[in-house]
């Protein structure tokens, strides 16, 4: 499967299957991770990417992630699915 499949929400590294979150007929979502999507919806549907972006930065550092490696992270979220079409992109 390899690291070249993201998040569409956080980012993060979908290289294992049970990372992956669900659709509601149980089935691997394809776009998004076990934290962000549960039975076919966002775990937080009212989350910002202002919210977002604080919980990367925070989860990545408690793996004690280099900089560069959270800045890509942070920088690469206005341009994934959930927030390119999202109204809640204050940031």
């Amino acid at each position: 499967m390899g690291n070249n499949t993201f998040c569409q929400s956080c980012s993060m590294p979908l290289d294992q299957p049970g990372m992956f979150g669900t659709e509601k007929d149980g089935s691997k979502s394809k776009d998004y991770c076990a934290y962000c999507y549960q039975h076919g919806a966002f775990v937080n549907p009212n989350m910002t990417m202002a919210e977002m972006k604080t919980i990367v930065k925070t989860e990545m550092g408690k793996r004690h992630l280099d900089q560069g490696m959270i800045d890509m992270a942070l920088n690469s979220l206005p341009h994934l699915k959930r927030w390119k079409t999202s109204v809640q992109q204050s940031a």
